[in-house]
């Protein structure tokens, strides 16, 4: 079931413990602007949302038959990747571009709410949810059906090696442009 309250629109599921889940579908544009209203049309912009399908094999799940919870997080992984390659950088070209040494993860965390299983297929959204200055934060959404199954929560850091010890990193500024490629975040309700 779906509801919209103002400019939102929530999927209501409920899950094998008849708890009701709330999952957001979409917030309407996150930006309407324009110079003349008059004259010109609204202009809209949205964060960059990025889908992927996942196939549950037999080498993710352990022994119960489920998902190891580890493959969550590799999953979420490549993910971010997809998400960098719909934004126009695949993550060789994202390395060579910026001369980065890489996007490594300082935190994350997952909220497991259903178990997925060998031969399920689900799907994961994926998108930047905040912006520091050297620093990012991914919100992963892997649902079953319609049902949200687990969230994933990720911090990355841009990295540069370090100029005086080639096996070091240090943060870097992340570059506007590069930013401007994934549209405004939208506001929490």
């Amino acid at each position: 079931m779906n509801l919209r309250i103002g400019g939102f629109e929530l999927r209501v599921v409920e899950d094998y413990t008849r708890s009701l889940h709330f999952s957001l579908i979409s917030r309407g544009p996150a930006i309407e602007s324009s110079t003349d209203t008059a004259n010109t049309p609204a202009k809209t912009a949205t964060m960059l949302v990025n889908n992927k399908t996942i196939h549950i094999e037999w080498g993710d799940c352990d022994p119960l038959g489920i998902v190891y919870f580890p493959r969550y997080f590799e999953f979420f992984d490549a993910c971010t990747n997809a998400l960098f390659e719909q934004a126009g950088l695949p993550k060789q070209e994202l390395l060579r571009k910026y001369e980065i040494a890489g996007i490594p993860l300082v935190d994350a965390r997952c909220r497991f709410i259903l178990p997925s299983a060998f031969g399920d297929r689900v799907n994961v959204e994926s998108a930047i949810t905040k912006w520091g200055t050297s620093s990012f934060s991914v919100e992963h959404r892997l649902y079953k059906g319609e049902l949200l199954a687990v969230e994933g929560f990720e911090t990355r850091v841009w990295v540069v090696r370090e100029p005086l010890d080639p096996r070091g990193i240090r943060s870097q500024t992340i570059p506007q442009e590069l930013i401007d490629r994934f549209g405004p975040l939208e506001l929490e309700p």
